[in-house]
């Protein structure tokens, strides 16, 4: 059975102020999630699932379908803020869905195979997906799962603060916790994340997760547990979110699943901010030179 890579497309950019999901970075009008698609198709995904906004969705399927019809197998679920489970309410001010586990929650019904977990706007490398593919047609255990890890200080950016998963591993490299910190930031004097006021100091080699994960089925059984207790908890915050991490950490200590950390040396980059656009396109220009990749993706 061939994997499948779920794209949570989705988010808003505000960051970024538009939609990045559909930007173009290649010489020939790419996006990052083309690459992300020839990657895949590459590695062996049999099938891709789109978790995006009612509102662009037509954009979307004009944009990807004409190039993967015949390719790959798509599906498309739609993340809103109100796919909240029964008996809980949401706060009549609040605008936003509920972050990555949320959205990754709404492929339950087209997904049911080991799958893949990627962010549209992230560029993750042809490694990476072969590396991934492997695990997900080799591991027989229901309850291991897996991540690609990236070096924390490959993974920042110029312009502003970044979520990263900050992981901690054990001897065999499994995790033991990833835990997401929302204001990452290159300084003078180091790598920090900020909580409020106070600031910790991170190694640059400090493994982080970029939202790549290696999954089976039965994740969406913990998703939806953990997502009635966020919702108890957070459920009338105006900008909570519900993230991945959160939900892998909680099982790693519970003890009901073990997740394995990837390493591989495909490069990392992504659009958080407009700035960061020149940047992207100059690193895909050298991947074509070098011929990662052809200049024209889909001919």
């Amino acid at each position: 059975m061939k994997p499948t890579l779920v794209i949570l497309a989705a988010g808003m950019g505000s960051r970024y102020g538009g939609l990045k999901q559909l930007d173009e970075v290649g010489p020939n009008g790419e996006a990052i999630i083309d690459y992300s698609l020839y990657d895949a198709i590459k590695a062996g995904f049999g099938k891709v699932v789109f978790v995006i906004r009612t509102d662009f969705s037509e954009a979307f399927k004009a944009r990807f379908e004409p190039n993967l019809k015949g390719r790959i197998e798509v599906e498309y679920v739609y993340q809103s803020r109100d796919k909240i489970p029964e008996g809980f309410n949401i706060h009549p001010e609040r605008e936003k869905p509920w972050g990555t586990a949320h959205a990754t929650m709404m492929a339950e019904p087209v997904t049911k195979e080991p799958f893949a977990v990627i962010n549209a706007d992230d560029f993750y490398g042809g490694n990476a997906y072969r590396a991934m593919a492997d695990f997900l047609t080799s591991s027989t255990d229901q309850n291991e799962y897996a991540m690609v890890g990236y070096y924390v200080a490959n993974t920042l950016s110029e312009f502003g603060s970044v979520s990263r998963g900050v992981c901690n591993t054990d001897a065999e490299g499994y995790l033991t916790t990833v835990v997401e910190r929302t204001k990452i930031l290159g300084e003078s004097d180091g790598i920090f994340y900020y909580e409020g006021e106070d600031r910790t100091k991170l190694d640059g080699n400090t493994p982080v997760s970029m939202n790549f994960w290696g999954l089976k089925p039965n994740v969406f059984n913990y998703l939806t547990e953990d997502f009635k207790d966020f919702l108890s908890n957070h459920g009338n915050e105006l900008k909570s979110e519900f993230y991945i991490p959160l939900v892998i950490n909680n099982n790693i200590v519970k003890g009901t699943v073990r997740t394995k950390v990837l390493s591989c040396d495909s490069p990392w980059f992504g659009v958080t901010y407009q700035e960061d656009k020149p940047f992207v396109q100059e690193k895909i220009k050298t991947l074509i030179k070098s011929g990662e990749y052809p200049s024209h993706l889909w001919s």
